[in-house]
This record gives C-alpha cells, structure tokens and sequence, in this order.
C-alpha cells in the first residue's frame, strides 16, 4: 500500500553543504522529518555538486519518512557563470553587465530543460534569453528562434 503523502518542502541548497541550521532545520522539523538524516543523504548526493545551488523538493509522509528530488541548478545561477558575473544588473533595462551567445544560451537550456515548463528547446532557448535579459546580459549572435 502506498504511503500517505503530509507535505512537500522545497528548499535551495548548496551542494554537499547541507546542514541542521536555518533555513533547512526549521523547514524540515517544523514537518517532523530527521533533519541529519536528510543531510546526510542530500551531501553523499550532490559530493560531485560541490558549492553549486541546488533546489530540492522533499516529500514527506505521515510515517515521518521522507523522499526527495534533486534539480538542476538555478538558470540565473548557470548565467551568470557563464558570464562570470557576481550578480546581475540592478536596472537590466539600463545597465548592461555583461553578454552571452546563443550557443551558451542553447547548452544551459539543454542542460535544464527536464526542470523547465516547454517542451522544445527553441521555447528552452526563449526562457532562458528571457532570464538573461533580466539579469542585465546582452545576448549576442544571430537569434535560432523562429520568428
């Protein structure tokens, strides 16, 4: 028989470095789950992650067991690596910080295209340009989308 599920937590969390302290302690005992057990768990996880952000959805169920699912990093966060910027533009539609091409553009939305709500890469391609935009990059290079 299958378990009742109580609740879901999602949470952003460094890869490997996951801990009992805020935010991830209250979150997870405020719905009764074993917060060292899942840090244990999510660092043997995400070892090869390390430093990198990484949203987790956590299930819970009425026994106090739990599962969880890793995604993919951030698209702001793989921008702005790519970029090799600390953080974005304060006013994106004024200062520009900094440009990507279509092709980085292209690897990052392959890369968190099972995370995102499209199902073609040009419409992964679009939320991702939409994303940088935000962020204050120029995208550079002749545009793939169709027009």
């Amino acid at each position: 028989m299958a378990k009742e599920v109580t609740g879901f937590v999602k949470l952003q969390v460094k890869g490997g470095a996951a801990n009992p302290s805020p935010p991830i302690g209250p979150a997870l005992g405020s719905k009764g789950i074993n917060i060292m057990e899942f840090c244990k768990q999510f660092n043997a996880r995400t070892q090869d992650l390390q430093g990198k952000v990484l949203p987790v959805i956590i299930t819970v169920y009425s026994d106090k067991s739990f599962d969880f699912i890793i995604k993919k990093p951030p698209v702001a966060i793989a921008l702005k690596e790519v970029a090799k910027l600390k953080s974005g533009s304060s006013e994106s539609n004024r200062k520009k910080v900094g440009s990507v091409t279509w092709q980085q553009i292209e690897t990052i939305a392959q890369e968190k295209m099972p995370d995102l709500n499209c199902f073609t890469i040009e419409s992964a391609m679009s939320m991702v340009a939409g994303t940088a935009r935000s962020l204050g990059l120029t995208v550079t290079g002749e545009s793939p989308l169709k027009k």
